[in-house]
């Protein structure tokens, strides 16, 4: 089969389409037949080196996928042959077929195109998993969401406003249209405005009860200061760097919490156990179109240094889909 490699770290250029073994069924697994894979954030920092595939996983980039199951290893139960699935990945969806868990299978969702279905088990796992698992968010509450325009934030957006949340967004102004359209009810130009201060301002000075951060180090003084009293910030991404020194007393004055976490290399189980309450909780808004999935471009496989650029240029809303039928 065909897969996307990595020779050697660097840029786009260093992304080769390659003939590699077919992945085989273990026990507990499917294959999948891919018909579509997104690029996501992980995927341009497993190509430049500093974000290597956890262990056992397949070495390409892709950490979901859609298509449809071509064979099912011992033990699994409740899928068949030909069914229309998406799959939270470790790693492998730059390929024509990858090997899965059945427990991080998702059904496509009804109304939901087979291969805009690739966008969903990577954004949907990792937004519920940290603003209701671990943020807590609530019906009512403000919800803070950096990278807005981002296919997680897309996510955010929409699922925060489903669940009754009021959500605001950090984006680009070029985005804000489509964010306020998607459900925020404020969008902040991150390039031009403080926003601590404009959330401030949208609160009535009361700040933001959950914080979804994908930059780390250089906003953690900011988003401390932004939370509400008894606050919640949720850590899941460094864009913009690892380390950062703050006040602590910040945080004792506020009773706020910081959470941070990661979904790749999380055990299959916990994996399961997330992909079983989306299916539960978040398939349902999808079905009835409450949440839509975001596609900004699609892409053929080989086409895939062209698709990390322009994500590595933040020129995206939603997500970047790399197609395979289309090669």
């Amino acid at each position: 089969m065909r897969a996307v490699t990595i020779p050697e770290p660097g840029g786009p250029e260093q992304l080769v389409l390659a003939e590699v073994p077919d992945p085989e069924a273990a026990a507990g697994e499917v294959v999948i037949e891919v018909a579509a894979t997104a690029v996501n954030r992980a995927d341009l920092l497993q190509r430049q080196g500093t974000y290597p595939a956890p262990a056992g996983a397949p070495p390409y980039p892709g950490l979901e996928c859609s298509g449809r199951i071509s064979a099912l290893g011992p033990g699994v139960t409740g899928w068949r042959i030909g069914d229309a699935v998406c799959a939270l990945l470790a790693g492998g969806g730059y390929a024509e077929r990858v090997a899965v868990p059945a427990g991080q299978l998702l059904p496509v969702p009804a109304g939901v195109d087979l291969v805009e279905a690739a966008t969903l088990p990577e954004a949907a796992c990792t937004v519920w998993s940290n603003l209701i698992h671990h943020g807590r968010l609530c019906p009512g509450e403000t919800l803070l969401v950096h990278g807005g325009g981002s296919g997680i934030g897309t996510f955010a957006t929409q699922l925060g406003t489903a669940l009754g949340a009021t959500v605001l967004v950090t984006a680009r102004g070029l985005k804000h249209e489509a964010l306020r359209a998607l459900g925020a009810s404020t969008a902040i130009d991150y390039t031009a405005q403080d926003f601590p201060k404009a959330v401030r301002a949208a609160t009535g000075g009361r700040g933001a009860d959950v914080i979804l951060d994908i930059i780390g180090a250089a906003y953690l003084d900011r988003n401390i200061d932004t939370l509400a009293p008894d606050g919640r910030l949720v850590i899941i991404g460094l864009q913009g760097g690892r380390r950062a020194e703050m006040n602590l007393s910040a945080l004792l004055v506020k009773r706020a919490s910081i959470i941070a976490t990661t979904l790749r290399a999380r055990p299959p189980a916990q994996k399961a156990a997330i992909v079983e309450r989306v299916r539960a909780e978040v398939w349902p808004l999808l079905e009835t179109g409450r949440i839509r999935p975001v596609v900004d471009r699609r892409f053929p496989l080989g086409q895939v240094s062209e698709a990390h650029r322009l994500v590595e240029r933040n020129a995206h809303l939603g997500k970047v889909l790399l197609v395979l039928d289309e090669d």
